[in-house]
This record gives structure tokens, C-alpha cells and sequence, in this order.
């Protein structure tokens, strides 16, 4: 039984139903990024970004193919989706780093999350590939990141949605809450579910 999935009509007139919702799609808040970061910061944002595909390792390794296809929220994403989407969101943000890194101002290309999650590869893919993908990207990824001088901190990439400029300091605060938001989600379904 999903103890999270409850009839709108029950709660629609109370704020605690809404509430609910929200922490169960946002369990650690949604990101806020702040005017700047510290070297002590960026430093905590490598080590979150390198532990983070062993932590997932070990939330999923001992699920079944049945809780590998619960989602973690009404309407929300199966386990199994959401390691796939964070190995294929984790490309794209080590992507767009290196795009930062190399060239000026480029314009990264956005992608539709709900859509990839949908593919075949995800429904066809056993997780542990995911898995082994994300120790391997996010090797490289911290290895960059250990590397980068302040001025390469400040380098920036631009979002074509609304021409925002985002430096490297915020993208690596936003993969690093990325990671931990999308593990509690697996966390907390294990935790309601007395997996």
C-alpha cells in the first residue's frame, strides 16, 4: 500500500495536502543559489558531486524489480527512473561544465527530463549500468572540478530558456543539491515503504 498516494479531493481544502506534496517532491527544500561560494563551499560541492554514486549504490542494492518500479511520489518517478535520470542529468551537467570551460558564453542545450525518463533505455536498462555510470562521470567530474583555478570557478554558460548566465561556483552547488535531493527521494520512499 503507498501510504503517499491519497485522493486530491480529501485534502484539497486544507494547506497540510499541499504541504505534503511539496515535501514529498522537494525532501530537501528546493535549491536557492546564493550570491556566491566559498572556496571551503566549492570544495564541499566536489565532495558531495564524488560520494554521491556510492550512496545510491547502496540505497538501491538490495531493492527488488517491484520496489525498483515504485514511485517515490504520486505521479512522480519509479527508483529506477530516478537513477537513470540522475545519470542522465550528471551528463549533461558535466557536459555543460566542459562547455564553460572551453569556450566563451556557449548556450547549453536543454533537454525535456520527463521525456528521457520515458525512452526505452530507461525501461529496458538494468539500474546497476546507471550506477556504473555515474562512479565513472562523476570520477571524471570531481577530477575536473579538483583542478579548476578561481578563474575557471568564474567561467559561465548561458540558459537559452530565459538568457541566464549561470558560472561554474552555482553549477556545481546545483549538481551537488541535485544529487542529495534525488537520494532522499529514493531514502525516504525505502523509509515510508519499511523497506
Amino acid at each position: 500500500m503507498y501510504l503517499f498516494i491519497l485522493p486530491v479531493k480529501t485534502y484539497a481544502k486544507n494547506n497540510k495536502f499541499l504541504l505534503l506534496m511539496e515535501a514529498l517532491q522537494y525532501p530537501i527544500g528546493r535549491f536557492e543559489a546564493q550570491p556566491d561560494y566559498t572556496p571551503d563551499m566549492l570544495q564541499g560541492f566536489i565532495k558531495d558531486i564524488g560520494y554521491l554514486p556510492a550512496l545510491v549504490e547502496i540505497a538501491v542494492q538490495h531493492l527488488d524489480e517491484y520496489q525498483l518500479q515504485t514511485p517515490y511520489r504520486h505521479e512522480g518517478w519509479t527508483v529506477a527512473q530516478v537513477v537513470h535520470h540522475l545519470a542522465d542529468s550528471h551528463m549533461n551537467g558535466y557536459t555543460r561544465m566542459k562547455l564553460a570551460l572551453t569556450e566563451e558564453l556557449p548556450v547549453i542545450k536543454p533537454y525535456d527530463e520527463a521525456a528521457w525518463a520515458m525512452l526505452p533505455d530507461v525501461k529496458h536498462t538494468p539500474i546497476n549500468m546507471s550506477v556504473t555510470l555515474l562512479h565513472a562521470l562523476h570520477t571524471r567530474w570531481v577530477n575536473l572540478m579538483k583542478h579548476l583555478s578561481a578563474a575557471d570557478w568564474e567561467r559561465r554558460f548561458v540558459h537559452p530558456a530565459n538568457g541566464t548566465q549561470f558560472n561554474l561556483k552555482t553549477h556545481a552547488a546545483n549538481y551537488a543539491w541535485h544529487g542529495k535531493h534525488h537520494l532522499e527521494h529514493i531514502l525516504r520512499l525505502k523509509e515510508r515503504m519499511d523497506w
